[in-house]
């Protein structure tokens, strides 16, 4: 009997370092993780914050409501977590939003920006 012919067919088949580095190569990367953050201000009000949240984000009204007291309170607020192109796409739509009809001595739309998740 030949070593060949004594290798047992039910012995489990252990992948070399090549195969395994391979198999990790064609794995598809997660891409990183960003954060949306909306910043506090005295010139737009809890109605306007929650009519963007509502429309740039689709947020529910409780939940965009709860961003725009986290915005009050905490002197910001994280609005969306993503991929880096979205939430630039989605900080730039915050820029572009506009002022806020309610209050006289606004002069634009809120600040927002990204930062990355460690």
């Amino acid at each position: 009997m030949t070593d060949e012919q004594a290798v047992s067919i039910d012995e489990p088949v252990t992948e070399t370092v090549r195969q395994r580095k391979e198999r990790e190569r064609r794995k598809p990367k997660r891409q990183p993780r960003y954060q949306v953050i909306l910043w506090d201000d005295d010139d737009h009000s809890y109605a306007y914050v929650i009519a963007m949240m509502m429309q740039l984000f689709g947020h529910t009204a409780e939940k965009s409501h709860q961003i725009a007291k986290n915005v009050d309170t905490q002197g910001r607020a994280t609005v969306l977590t993503t991929t880096k192109e979205h939430a630039e796409l989605k900080r730039d739509q915050i820029h572009a939003y506009g002022k806020d009809g309610l209050i006289d001595e606004c002069q634009g739309s809120m600040s927002a920006t990204i930062e990355p998740i460690e």
